[in-house]
């Protein structure tokens, strides 16, 4: 198949892009490396310099440019009119990832945010209808905002406070659902909107502001481990893997079932016990920082995922340990 992945260099975007191409797909990567990197690309050169005609060098900042086959590089900012390029090619299926997904990246600008979830969604959707190519949507578990029900289903409309500091994360994604469902309904557009909870895995920014990746740096270089409150609010995290197969699943289904889809891992935490398993699995001397937490940060995050093994047998097969060694590895 010939597949479209937007913010292809990002965090699960570069890990989506190698898993089809391990499978044989021709993937064309878009991304403007706005909350992402050009580095996550390099295992693409380093793994197609025999094959590749048009080769890149590490000074190259190509628009566009084939790196091997099956894969196609095209850096474009999607709240602009989509290149010819792109316009023309008839993709089968589109995954729709494009969006800075982390509080210092999406809130570096906040109107800029916006403009990626209405605008960028919009010119992706009008693509897909052009060419009646399968569009998947990476929505988040944020829609949920700080819910008031534990686990949070598909059903529940949420706790966010549309003014907020998050709020041009949290209504944007909304946004972008509403617009996914519109076409669904109106254009009858093969499209499939997946919810994804706390993630993580190789690839990651150690900049993005993430627990995961904090911790993990911080570990790793023996600094204090900063903890935003008293470390007691839960998360439930899965490794990108899992998220991939997951998505996958549901792109490749035949029912013409737009979701929405939790997509997450049931296994509840506190942020502390997060901080003390990494400071374990790393053998780290570093301790714990506390300091105040951010506005509008969810007290509590866990997916009910009854929906997705009913219509994909799908739940998270790896474990916290399991993912953060691998994780720490690639940190390392």
């Amino acid at each position: 198949m010939k597949i479209l992945v937007t913010g292809g260099a990002g965090f699960v975007g570069v890990n989506l892009c190698k898993r089809l191409l391990s499978e044989g797909e021709n993937v064309v990567c878009l991304d403007n490396f706005y909350s992402s990197s050009e580095k996550n690309l390099d295992f693409l050169r380093m793994n197609s310099l025999r094959s590749c005609s048009a080769r890149l060098s590490s000074q190259a900042r190509p628009l566009c440019c084939r790196v091997g086959d099956g894969f196609e590089f095209v850096k474009h900012d999607l709240i602009d009119p989509l290149p010819e390029s792109v316009l023309n090619n008839d993709f089968d299926q589109i995954y729709h990832l494009a969006c800075p997904a982390s509080p210092p990246h999406y809130q570096k600008d906040h109107i800029y945010t916006l403009k990626v979830n209405f605008i960028g969604t919009l010119n992706v959707l009008e693509l897909a209808r052009k060419h009646g190519s399968k569009i998947l949507y990476t929505s988040t578990s944020e829609v949920y905002g700080d819910p008031e029900v534990s686990p949070q289903n598909e059903e529940y409309r949420g706790n966010v406070n549309p003014h907020g500091i998050r709020s041009c994360y949290d209504e944007g994604k909304r946004v972008g659902e509403s617009l996914c469902m519109n076409y669904f309904r109106q254009y009858d557009l093969p499209v499939r909107i997946v919810r994804i909870f706390n993630t993580y895995g190789p690839y990651m920014d150690r900049e993005d502001g993430r627990a995961v990746s904090n911790f993990i740096v911080q570990a790793l270089q023996g600094e204090d481990i900063t903890i935003y409150g008293d470390g007691s609010q839960t998360r439930s995290f899965q490794y990108v893997d899992d998220l991939l197969e997951g998505m996958i699943r549901f792109m490749n289904s035949e029912e013409n079932f737009p979701g929405p889809v939790n997509f997450g891992n049931p296994h509840e935490i506190t942020i502390k016990e997060l901080a003390d398993n990494v400071i374990s699995l790393t053998g780290s001397k570093s301790q714990l920082k506390f300091s105040d937490l951010p506005q509008d940060d969810p007290l509590q995050r866990k997916p009910d995922i009854a929906l997705a093994k009913d219509k994909f047998d799908w739940e998270p097969q790896i474990g916290l340990e399991e993912g953060l060694k691998k994780t720490i590895e690639y940190f390392s």
